[in-house]
């Protein structure tokens, strides 16, 4: 007889290709996680890894049994969720993949509203790249996924979570700290701070300033970081200016450390979408995080923001 827990080790060290980092997920030591593949591995008389040293890879076995282990853990997790039914509770864990700035403020308000509900579902979420989300919800390796663009693909369901503007944020004691707008052209003629090109934020800005005949190439970019909050701390030093999430710098705002300066013509708005997988059989809790979304979306908007801006100024 098949042994879940085992096989739930087997999964995850797949999906990580790393045994101590599917130790770290699975909260057991590196040898405990060697141990629980070497007894499959003895009982089936199967190599399921190809191990070089600290690197393993999966063998031709362990990848054609992949699909098939999660089928079970699949199965597995909706039957503990039916048992649960029974006493009409709400339980399990949710593992949600957050691929946009946006989401990364806005999922903890979600999961704390949430869990007033539900007080048992167990959370934990992980930041990625779109891409690897998209890849990971079509694997089944996460149950959602949180970000910045609704995908076309059939076996994926999209629906809004919320709406976030992208504003031009100056030093405080910029020359445009006391404007209320410039023109498009303005900006490159300032120190700009950039994220690299994949960021949904500057996919959208770049085709904006395209529509206005400005050439992306053209900006001063004195910086390039690859997290937004660094770009929005270089702001707050006076290195430059950029451009960023709203919510994400509302708290910066608020405390004085940057500027909001409007861009004539530009008005360049974000969603965030909530993802999920249209085939997967669907547990309790995915379903009622993904109606809560539904029905709450826009208090949670509005609390989010509300408690973003809502500091002291000691």
């Amino acid at each position: 007889m098949i042994n879940v827990p085992e096989l739930k080790v087997f999964v995850t060290a797949a999906e990580e290709l790393n045994f101590s980092r599917a130790a770290q997920r699975l909260h057991l030591s590196q040898s405990a996680v060697s141990q629980n593949i070497q007894s499959i591995e003895r009982t089936y008389g199967v190599e399921l890894f190809v191990r070089h040293g600290r690197s393993v890879q999966l063998s031709e076995a362990g990848i054609a049994i992949l699909p098939m282990a999660r089928e079970v853990l699949n199965s597995a997790r909706l039957l503990e969720d039916a048992l649960h039914n029974v006493n009409d509770d709400v339980v399990g864990e949710l593992i949600i993949g957050c691929a946009t700035t946006s989401g990364r403020y806005s999922i903890p308000n979600l999961l704390a509203a949430f869990q007033r509900d539900y007080p048992h579902v167990r959370t934990r979420v992980s930041l990625m790249r779109r891409q690897d989300a998209v890849n990971e919800l079509l694997d089944q390796t996460i149950n959602l996924a949180v970000i910045s663009r609704c995908v076309d693909h059939r076996d994926l369901e999209c629906q809004l979570m919320l709406d976030d503007r992208i504003i031009l944020i100056v030093p405080a004691h910029h020359p445009w700290a006391n404007l209320q707008q410039v023109k498009p052209a303005d900006v490159l003629e300032q120190p700009f701070i950039s994220r690299e090109t994949s960021s949904g934020t500057f996919e959208m800005l770049f085709a904006n300033m395209r529509q206005h005949g400005i050439d992306p190439d053209n900006l001063n970019a004195v910086m390039q970081l690859g997290d937004a909050e660094a770009v929005q701390m270089a702001v707050e030093k006076g290195i430059g200016i950029t451009f960023i999430s709203e919510m994400m710098a509302s708290r910066s705002l608020a405390l004085g450390r940057v500027r909001k300066v409007e861009v004539e013509g530009f008005s360049m708005t974000q969603s965030v979408y909530m993802v999920r997988h249209v085939a997967r059989a669907f547990t309790r809790a995915e379903t009622g995080i993904w109606e809560y979304v539904k029905l709450h979306r826009e208090e949670l908007a509005a609390d989010l923001l509300y408690n973003l801006a809502d500091v002291t100024l000691a």
